[in-house]
This record gives structure tokens, sequence and C-alpha cells, in this order.
């Protein structure tokens, strides 16, 4: 997954997301390319092709800081992150529901 792109190339998605090499990132988050390429192989964090959002790099820290601080494995590390998204996502939903009723009565 080793990219041909210097430091300084700056690459966008189709999105409009800025884009990383894995040479970045690792730089950037102090790890190695080749354990970034073992979360992307694990599916903890999703390259668009060959490059990764500004959000898995971000992902990538959490991870290492789980596994760091609280010595989870890699992968009990991202369930955890993936939990509190969900956890998160259901407190919005539950707000947003009893406006929703405020507003009824």
């Amino acid at each position: 997954m080793i990219s041909n792109l210097s430091l300084s190339s700056v690459v966008w998605s189709e999105a409009g997301d800025r884009l990383y090499s894995f040479e970045q990132v690792a730089y950037l988050t102090q790890t190695s390319v080749l354990l970034l390429e073992r979360f992307a192989r694990l599916g903890l964090i999703e390259p668009v092709g060959i490059m990764l959002r500004r959000q898995d790099m971000f992902r990538v820290v959490q991870i290492q800081r789980l596994h760091r601080d609280l010595n989870l494995n890699w992968v009990g590390a991202a369930m955890v992150l993936d939990m509190v998204t969900e956890i998160d996502q259901l407190k919005a939903q539950l707000r947003a529901y009893r406006a929703e009723l405020q507003i009824r009565n």
C-alpha cells in the first residue's frame, strides 16, 4: 500500500475530503506504515484507495491511546470507539425525539 506521494503532496477525494498517504499518517501519528496497513487489513481504518482521510488519522491516534492507556488490543480499542460513536448517535436521536414530543405537547 505504499504510495509514491511525497510528504508535502496534497490530495483531495471526490467528496472534498483531504487525503493523506500512509507515509504522511505514519509520520503525523508517530507510528509505522506497516501498522497502518495492518489496521486497514483488520478493518480498523478505511482507506480511500491507497490514501487515508483525516478521520482515519484521528482514529489511529485514539486506538493507540486506548491500547497504551487501557492495555486493549487493537481490535478491542476500535470496538470501544465504535460503541462510543453509536452511543453518541443514540443520545442525539433521543434528544431529537424528546424535543419533538415537547413541541407536540
